[in-house]
């Protein structure tokens, strides 16, 4: 007798026996997700691999402005172009030096305030009240403006003669003895950092209000129930459960921040002050002002590898005390 078979189902024999289904079939199954996918794995090979391996090369040559036009004829200069970068005793190694010291500065405070505000934004969001979607959509304000539109109208704030931020610290509220440059000198540091908390706290504010959608309302009841206030609820509760979601934001507002070239180059312009020299415009003027890609490429390089290295020892010392235990 003839029987019939469905789609999806193995064929079943007269005596009742499945029969599994022939393996091209199980390939084509298995094969299907990674022919979905390749079109976005040729798209990321062809926009960031290819030319990473580019500038990977590009570093180990001496590519001034005379082989522009072609610079696959520069001659090769091995690790010269590292050596320069590295050699903290000459001009070109003592100023990345402070470049760099300066991003980690500017890095550690930028991501500490935005991971800081946007979880106490977060945490005082959580609770229902009137007027609480409207006040969500204007924290987000800040992230979803394009960035060049928000850093220039921070420019404008920032002027000596006219700005926002002079009229208010000086002719108002009487906070500083005279108009303060905020463009230029030490003051720039604090300009830049503003402008970078104003701008990435409401992303913090948002994963982590993601966040705390998944912590059980029982558990704050039962704490309320023991009697504990709301600093041990969130010292108990509410940090212990975000724990993982903290995990990832720290590090993405890290590598954020410390990578961001548009906030200090629309501020501040091709040439930054000494004082907010990060170290993505410090590479952009070592290739791009000085034509001297090669070093420029080489600085590259090592950043890479510096972040590379700091998001391993990241993840492995965030991961180590939340790794399943192995049954025995």
């Amino acid at each position: 007798m003839a029987t019939t078979v469905e789609a999806g189902k193995p064929r079943v024999t007269p005596d009742g026996d499945a029969v599994p289904r022939s393996r091209p079939g199980r390939i084509r199954r298995a094969g299907l997700p990674y022919l979905l996918l390749l079109p976005a794995l040729i798209l990321e090979l062809l926009v960031h691999l290819v030319p990473m391996v580019i500038g990977v090369l590009m570093s180990f040559k001496e590519l001034t402005q005379f082989y522009i036009r072609d610079w696959g004829t520069a001659p090769w200069s091995g690790l010269d172009n590292y050596r320069v970068s590295v050699d903290f005793d000459a001009p070109v190694g003592q100023a990345l030096l402070h470049s760099f010291l300066v991003t980690v500065g500017f890095t550690l405070v930028s991501v500490a305030l935005c991971w800081l505000i946007g979880t106490a934004a977060a945490i005082f969001m959580q609770d229902a009240f009137r007027g609480r979607g409207l006040l969500r959509a204007l924290f987000l304000v800040p992230y979803a403006l394009p960035v060049y539109a928000a850093v220039i109208t921070w420019v404008f704030m920032f002027q000596h003669d006219n700005g926002l931020v002079n009229h208010v610290l000086h002719d108002q509220l009487h906070l500083t003895d005279k108009r303060a440059f905020w463009l230029i000198g030490d003051n720039s540091f604090y300009a830049l950092l503003t402008v970078s908390v104003w701008k990435g706290w409401p992303f913090a504010f948002l994963i982590v209000m993601a966040g705390l959608q998944n912590i059980p309302r029982e558990l704050y009841e039962a704490a309320a129930l023991d009697g504990a206030g709301v600093w041990q609820q969130i010292r108990r509760i509410t940090l212990p459960s975000l724990a993982p979601v903290n995990q990832v934001l720290v590090l993405v507002l890290f590598l954020w921040t410390f990578n961001d070239f548009n906030t200090p180059f629309v501020l501040f312009g091709r040439a930054a002050p000494e004082a907010a020299d990060l170290i993505s415009v410090h590479i952009y003027q070592a290739s791009f002002v000085t034509w001297n890609f090669g070093a420029g490429s080489a600085m590259s390089v090592l950043l890479l590898l510096f972040l590379l290295a700091v998001t391993g020892v990241y993840l492995a010392l965030t991961t180590r005390g939340r790794r399943p235990s192995r049954a025995r």
